[in-house]
């Protein structure tokens, strides 16, 4: 069985100490790679060992631990959070940045185990779902606040990254705003037929694209009057998807 990587980020020697501890005797299959002292060594750490797992504390002198994501782009963050401290007012923030999990402290074995378990089966989920080809006739399932709902992939016009959370708009005109990264989404979307990323912020089903234009630095035109800009660098990528009459 391959280790899952974590590091642990405290400014508290006893804290991660306990922590790798715990660890070592309750979660086997986790490697402990680094312990940080604070976050700018977290994120050099993270970017040189790629680690699975942070345990992150979130108050810490300098940096809060809520600002982790702050340092890295969209498509570096592969990696799950799961936030350790002992303040419990935490956990709205902690929600808001997409953590995978949030554990209070002092940190009991069991919710230790009960946090690694759900990474192992969110992980085989993601792992089991990547081997299948997406069914466009199928419907995707998005987390809300009080469970998941399904939407028709079909009935996507466009998909638009904010921060950690994306929004997603639909043909009945509604927006579902769902705490997940629009690469999350790509891993999906994309292998289907009519997604295509147009640039950094925007995912759009190109059957529902009516122009492309090129003045302003170019975009494109979605039928419900939306302009959504179009990367230089992926004009040529849009164009193949379409039949061009040639002069």
């Amino acid at each position: 069985m391959q280790k899952i990587k974590a590091i642990i980020v405290d400014d508290e020697l006893r804290a991660r100490t306990l922590l790798d501890n715990l660890i070592k005797e309750y979660c086997t299959d986790i490697s402990v790679v680094e312990q940080c002292a604070d976050l700018p060594n977290a994120v050099k750490a993270i970017r040189k060992l790629k680690p699975d797992i942070v345990f992150l504390d979130i108050e810490m002198p300098g940096h809060s631990g809520l600002e982790l994501l702050d340092f890295f782009n969209e498509d570096e963050i592969n990696f799950a959070i799961i936030f350790t401290t002992a303040y419990n007012q935490y956990a709205i923030e902690a929600i808001k940045l997409s953590a995978f999990d949030y554990i209070l402290k002092p940190i009991e074995p069991e919710e230790l185990e009960k946090s690694v378990e759900r990474f192992r089966k969110k992980t085989s989920t993601i792992q089991n779902n990547n081997t299948e080809e997406i069914d466009s006739t199928k419907k995707i399932a998005v987390p809300t606040s009080n469970g998941l709902k399904f939407i028709d992939p079909d009935t996507i016009i466009y998909l638009k990254a904010d921060n950690t959370y994306t929004e997603v708009y639909t043909l009945d005109g509604s927006r579902l705003i769902v705490s997940r990264t629009l690469k999350n989404f790509e891993e999906i979307l994309t292998q289907l037929p009519h997604f295509f990323r147009c640039n950094k912020s925007y995912i759009v089903n190109t059957k529902y694209v009516t122009d492309y234009v090129k003045s302003d630095g170019g975009y494109l035109v979605l039928n419900n009057r939306i302009n959504v800009p179009l990367s230089p660098d992926k004009v040529s990528d849009f164009l193949e998807l379409s039949s061009i009459v040639k002069r």
